[in-house]
């Protein structure tokens, strides 16, 4: 199977199933000296890893990731990275029941239709356990940044959508998304949102979501002006995840009603001398060049395609048939995807950051005095 790879300076390439033994991937384009160690990714793949509340799958992984190429004496060497993860609560048997027959919304159907077989266990490499490992790589990818940016770049992403459910951006609090279970800045809705979806849950359906994912700090001038933009290599990014039907970079499609005047970032020249703006209506991304203001992606989830409540479908004979899902499953798949976001964002703009370097051989910065 082609197509496992992404980036081009800084590339991964993931492998493993989701119900084989272990799952890994190869981070290659890291340069060297770059301080990193498997205590710099695990705490990323503890905010994405299953059974930590019961809003999210009850099947118990460790995500235990270990490093086995790349680093020696606590930095990288200039060589592919090798990360891996066991799976060690693989539950098979709950799929044997839907071994001859395609889960709608599911991958089952193309994926027999292409390759005239499938690995009914979990979805086998369709799985969102393949997302473990690139919230590992995309770890790898912070160090990098970090590396040549500093302490001034951040990363952080939020759920600002469950279903119908909505926040209010006036109660927005960055410290909050750690303290509830769905990432959610808004503390007041986050009660409501464990209502909402506690009663979706037990009727045995789900709810699909909307991911904010915000960078600061990140330099003008990454990225190229026409195949390479940076906000299209983050909305190919994007789709790449599991059940992810839609991108958009700063206000996307609400953009389509404003007027001209309302949609235009406005400049002026600040005390520092560079300068600044006075709205970021364009998500941090001009002609497909960052700006130097916060990049601003957001993506749309859909509902969970694994849910108890009886569906119509096909087996793999022609017949028809009705299936339940059974087994362990997300109700919102959305919650677990905003680490799995960071990391793939985190992945692009340290892919552009060195893509620069290569071209302009430095690192970007304002030109004006």
């Amino acid at each position: 199977m082609a197509g496992n790879s992404f980036g081009e300076f800084f590339r991964f390439t993931t492998f493993g199933e989701s119900h084989g033994p272990e799952i890994g991937c190869v981070v290659d384009g890291v340069p060297p000296q770059v301080p990193l160690s498997a205590e710099d990714l695990q705490p990323w793949l503890d905010l994405r890893k299953p059974g930590q509340s019961r809003f999210t799958t009850q099947r118990r992984e460790d995500d235990a990731v270990r490093i086995v190429s790349g680093v020696f004496e606590g930095k990288t060497t200039g060589t592919p990275v090798g990360l891996m993860i066991a799976n060690t609560d693989q539950r098979s048997k709950d799929y044997s029941e839907i071994a001859e027959k395609f889960r709608p919304g599911h991958a089952d159907y193309t994926y027999w239709k292409k390759y005239g077989i499938r690995d009914y266990r979990g979805g086998g490499r369709s799985s969102a356990r393949e997302t473990a490992m690139r919230v590992a790589a995309g770890g790898v990818a912070r160090q990098v940044l970090s590396h040549f940016l500093g302490n001034k770049f951040s990363l952080r992403g939020a759920l600002i959508q469950m279903g119908p459910h909505t926040l209010d951006r006036s109660r927005w609090d960055w410290s909050e998304v750690g303290n509830n279970p769905f990432f959610c800045p808004d503390p007041v809705a986050a009660e409501e949102w464990a209502n909402a979806l506690d009663a979706a849950r037990k009727s045995g359906s789900s709810f699909g979501a909307v991911v904010e994912v915000v960078a600061e700090g990140v330099p003008p001038g990454l990225g190229e002006p026409i195949y390479g933009k940076l906000d299209s290599d983050l909305a190919a990014a994007m789709m790449t995840i599991n059940a992810v039907k839609g991108v958009e970079i700063g206000d996307g499609f609400a953009a389509a009603a404003y007027s001209g005047e309302e949609n235009a970032d406005e400049m002026r020249m600040g005390e520092n001398g560079e300068v600044q703006f006075l709205s970021n209506h364009a998500g941090g991304i001009l002609g497909g060049i960052s700006s130097g203001q916060p990049v601003v992606v957001r993506f749309a989830v859909k509902p969970t395609s694994s849910i108890l409540q009886p569906r119509r479908t096909v087996t793999i004979h022609g017949e028809d048939a009705d299936i339940v899902t059974k087994g362990r499953h997300d109700p919102c798949v959305g919650i677990r995807a905003v680490p799995v976001g960071e990391a793939m964002m985190a992945i692009v703009l340290a892919d552009h950051l060195l893509r620069h370097r290569a071209q302009c051989g430095v690192f970007p910065e304002s030109t004006l005095p």
